[in-house]
């Protein structure tokens, strides 16, 4: 009976928890499990807010192991892999804690959301713009751009279809922070291999931002249809 009331707990609680958004992302159900098991935990004086501050905070801690990475040894680049834990920390539960706790401000969450994810990206961006070797700063330009061309491709899907999602396709954000952290390790074991992977997840991200797109106005082409 207890397992069963434990399968039931949950269950409600990830359905309220993630009733707001839609994920499609490979790593969906573990990571959705892992913060409806960290919830509870979270001290009551923390609030939604908080995490929200903790996650740029995590982004401003790769922004330090890029700058520290540059000027005293790049093995201080390993600092940025826990600052993309302690950014998805705070970004994964800020939201989640808010619906949890039944206090959700969905439009002002909104808006803090991807305020803070700007903010975060441009760090991580700018932090990379620094570690980079002369000639190579447009991939981290590059990689901001696009970045921010997928968040509005995000805002405008939602205007268009009601639905909100963070992810394209099998790959979110917390997939993006793992790929990220893994260019991280390669860097630190073979300098300079940074350039080439970086150049390559940014070649992958306007990929999937054309085909986003091209769906996107598809959808938009769609409901236009509709309303006649």
């Amino acid at each position: 009976m207890g397992k069963e009331t434990q399968i039931e707990d949950y269950s409600a609680i990830a359905q309220r928890t993630f009733s707001d958004r839609k994920r499609t992302n490979i790593l969906k159900r573990a990571e959705q499990s892992t913060i409806v098991f960290l919830l509870p935990k979270v001290p009551k004086f923390i609030s939604p807010n908080v995490l929200t501050s903790i996650g740029t905070l995590g982004s401003g801690l790769v922004f330090l192991a890029f700058v520290l990475g540059t000027y005293v040894t790049n093995r201080y680049l390993l600092l940025g892999i826990i600052g993309l834990a302690v950014n998805w920390l705070g970004d994964s539960l800020d939201g989640r804690l808010a619906y949890y706790r039944n206090i959700p401000r969905r439009w002002y969450g909104f808006a803090l959301d991807i305020i803070a994810d700007w903010i975060g990206i441009v760090l991580i961006g700018f932090g990379y713009y620094i570690y980079a070797e002369n000639g190579t700063q447009i991939v981290a330009f590059a990689f901001v751009a696009l970045y921010g061309w997928s968040i509005i491709i995000s805002q405008l899907r939602y205007k268009i279809t009601n639905e909100y999602s963070i992810d394209s396709g099998f790959v979110g954000p917390t997939e993006l922070r793992f790929i990220i952290a893994f260019i991280l390790i390669i860097e630190v074991l073979f300098p300079g291999s940074i350039t080439y992977l970086a150049g390559l997840i940014t070649t992958i991200l306007f990929i999937i931002n054309i085909i986003d797109s091209f769906k996107l106005l598809k959808s938009g082409d769609l409901r236009d249809k509709n309303q006649d």
